[in-house]
């Protein structure tokens, strides 16, 4: 059975541009997607406003690994092996691997992440992916729950894209009965706020201290002198040309009781040390990052900073079971359209070096023991 018919053909074949990306001129498109768009414009400026976020972030994207695509056929092997290598993604990049690293920054940051697969002319092939703008992407219920159908945002009701096949959908710990992801910021937001109004008040300290302002205090005598309003004016030239001067050396002279103060100079300044500590200890957590790995120096035991390795492996594996579905079906759909049956598996990459020491510690474990056995069996 043929996966297309010569009646349809061409009515797929049209799909040669990205059916998901944003065509739309009209100077109002905006305004049906004000929410999504303004909770997806706060996680970016969040990225960029603290950038222990946004580096948290790209290392979970490239701590998650590379795969391989295998099969028992040769000839399905050498066609994902092209596949993989080949396939355009977006305008500018190349690989089956970087389109699932921009796919997988897209569920991090926004908890949700949408794919096309753009097929060739004569469908014979996916001729590339394309990571789908979430301001311009809703997604609705079919006639059921369990069916999911991509729409395209416009001015007015959004209308659902045609081939619905060819699109990949993925949410991020969904809330029950919605289709809605939970971005991993979330949360973030507040404690972020308070670190930056810290780090806003040191840099106004700070420019305090290079800029200083001064209070100039005048002290008529008990007597009184004549036109006080005129002598205060005259001192404030002064003490005005005193700052103004560009060499910086400059005589301030003046007559009878004048006192020269630093503004703020009095004030008790914030420690703020603590507090920063508390605020990164919660970023940190929220993100499942060791701290060494973010280049935060915090006092932890060697037993400490393995566990912590550990949980950040049981993260990652967490986000390749979400990508290894998405892998498998835009893989899937470039076989059959080439006419490739054979049956295939993604593997993946082992996280780091420590975890072939601990597989090659764990097989050593284990022959020594099953060594053992057979010894104690052959005694009996």
């Amino acid at each position: 059975m043929r996966l297309f018919s010569k009646k349809n053909k061409a009515q797929y074949a049209a799909v040669q541009t990205a059916q998901s990306g944003s065509y739309s001129a009209h100077p109002f498109t905006a305004l049906s997607r004000q929410s999504a768009f303004a909770e997806r414009e706060m996680y970016k400026a969040l990225r960029e406003a603290v950038p222990i976020i946004d580096a948290a972030i790209s290392k979970i994207v490239r701590l998650t690994g590379e795969f391989e695509l295998t099969s028992v056929s040769p000839r399905c092997e050498k066609a994902l092996k092209d596949f993989s290598e080949n396939v355009r993604v977006g305008g500018t990049s190349t690989g089956l691997q970087s389109f699932v690293w921009s796919y997988l920054e897209d569920l991090l940051t926004f908890g949700e992440a949408v794919g096309e697969m753009i097929p060739l002319s004569n469908l014979r092939g996916v001729y590339a992916l394309y990571n789908a703008p979430l301001e311009d992407i809703e997604l609705k219920e079919g006639e059921s729950p369990l069916d999911v159908k991509v729409c395209k945002k416009g001015v007015g009701e959004s209308v659902e894209l045609p081939f619905q096949e060819f699109m990949t959908v993925s949410l991020l710990s969904p809330s029950a009965g919605t289709l809605q992801g939970t971005p991993i910021l979330r949360g973030l937001p507040f404690a972020s706020s308070i670190l930056l109004k810290i780090f806003g008040s040191i840099g106004k300290n700070f420019d305090r201290i290079g800029n200083i302002r001064y209070a100039v205090t005048y002290k008529p005598p008990e007597g009184g002198v004549i036109n006080p309003e005129e002598r205060a004016r005259v001192i404030a030239n002064e003490w005005s040309k005193a700052m103004r001067d560009p060499k910086g050396v400059y005589d301030f002279v003046c007559v009878g009781d004048v006192g020269i103060k630093v503004i703020g100079a009095d004030n008790q300044e914030l420690e703020c040390d603590v507090p920063l500590k508390h605020i990164l200890e919660q970023i940190v957590s929220k993100l499942s990052i060791p701290p060494f790995l973010l280049g935060l120096s915090w006092s932890s035991t060697e037993r400490m900073s393995s566990v912590q390795a550990d949980i950040l492996t049981s993260e990652l594996e967490y986000f390749r079971s979400i990508l290894t579905p998405v892998i498998k079906k835009i893989c899937s759909m470039h076989l059959r359209l080439m006419g490739i049956t054979s049956p295939f598996e993604v593997k993946w990459n082992n996280i780091s070096l420590m975890d072939e020491v601990e597989l090659a510690k764990a097989r050593k474990i284990n022959a020594e023991a099953k060594s053992l056995e057979q010894k104690l069996e052959a005694k009996i």
